[in-house]
């Protein structure tokens, strides 16, 4: 894994399992990595990739301050296989949040990914397929996506899981986009 941690600190991006599905992933701070997925991906540029975190207070670092009330609800779904968009008004972040002003963020249950994360930094982590195709379930997919134009692959054998649920706030409830 310290090649991986090297590579993703210098803004590398690879194909690894999350808590959910496999996600090609890269620095959430490298805006050469993020543009780098969205090219890889053939997304959508206007719509957000979801960042995952290692901690709560990761998100103090894009400038989203979760109030109580959501505080709260935050504590009831993480760690675990729920993104949750919150307001990201900072344009230092617009590559991230493609002009919505919102990330869709995920603190994932597994300790070893929450702790790759604390060394790594928050990732983006879309799923490992191009837009459009279903998402690969093991790494012979994810190659036969992607081939060489990654720096690195992780296997964890086939991954059958659904994508994480998706929330928003709105107007102080919650609504499930997915």
């Amino acid at each position: 894994m310290k090649k991986v941690i090297g590579v993703l600190r210098r803004g590398g991006i690879g194909v690894l399992p999350t808590d959910t599905i496999y996600g090609v992933v890269g620095s959430a701070f490298s805006r050469k990595a993020v543009e780098r997925l969205y090219r890889l991906r053939r997304r959508n540029s206007k719509k957000p990739m979801i960042v995952l975190i290692g901690a709560l207070t990761d998100l103090a670092v894009f400038g989203i301050t979760p109030n109580t009330k959501i505080k709260k609800i935050l504590s009831t779904v993480w760690p675990g296989p729920v993104s949750v968009v919150l307001p990201c008004p900072s344009q230092k972040f617009s590559y991230l949040h493609r002009g919505v002003k919102t990330l869709a963020v995920r603190l994932p249950r597994p300790r070893s990914l929450r702790t790759l994360l604390k060394l790594t930094g928050p990732l983006v982590a879309p799923s490992a397929n191009p837009y459009g195709l279903r998402p690969a379930e093991t790494i012979e997919e994810a190659k036969k996506y992607f081939g060489k134009r990654v720096d690195f692959y992780v296997a964890a054998g086939r991954i059958t899981k659904n994508p994480s649920r998706l929330i928003v706030f709105k107007r102080g409830k919650l609504k499930r986009l997915r």
